[in-house]
């Protein structure tokens, strides 16, 4: 069984995680974890989370999701080293809004195709050095590596299923649509999936 492990932060943005958490907890090769600096976060729509893992005692882990939220401006030898290993070890990393701008602020940004929520929110990070110059796209997959701004959740989504390989190129289509465009297109486009 493949772990997909989900970095939260207090106040972290719960709508960034839905669709991708969702989506892998339902296959049969995944399964979604939770792990931040405390055993408990909030996020900013209220939901207080129980998390499985704290930071300093993570599992191994085949993909990395950096949810975005208000507390990103974070200093946290933990949450570098974390990162880190997993940029080290080539794992998948998934990162939106906020987790964005950490990522470009420690300088992970600099060897990547990448989106954020606003390069002019960069501009004074000292380890901001990026080969590719940043993309004005909702979001951006490069390698082993997924960003995106905090309005593209379902792009998000999409380009991370693809980069770990979820499913067939179609099936991730179909999936995909469903979410953007609800049961009823899909079901004029594709047919009843239940029937």
């Amino acid at each position: 069984m493949k772990q997909a492990i989900f970095l939260l932060l207090d106040e972290y943005a719960d709508w960034e995680a839905a669709y991708l958490s969702a989506t892998l907890n339902e296959g049969r090769e995944w399964t979604v974890r939770t792990i931040s600096l405390h055993d408990h976060v909030t996020s900013i729509g209220g939901f207080k989370t129980e998390v499985d893992y704290r930071i300093s005692g993570h599992p191994s882990f085949d993909l990395l999701v950096l949810i975005g939220g208000n507390t990103w401006d974070i200093e946290s030898d933990d949450i570098f080293n974390l990162v880190d290993e997993a940029f080290s070890k080539n794992t998948p990393v998934g990162a939106i809004c906020g987790a964005v701008d950490y990522l470009a602020k420690n300088g992970f940004l600099n060897h990547f195709k990448h989106t954020g929520n606003s390069a002019y929110l960069w501009q004074n990070y000292e380890n901001y050095n990026p080969e590719v110059e940043f993309m004005e796209e909702q979001a951006v997959k490069d390698k082993n590596l997924v960003t995106a701004n905090g309005t593209a959740p379902i792009e998000f989504t999409e380009l991370v299923l693809q980069m770990v390989n979820f499913d067939t190129a179609e099936e991730i289509e179909k999936t995909m649509y469903m979410y953007r465009y609800g049961f009823y297109e899909y079901v004029e486009k594709y047919g009843n999936p239940y029937l």
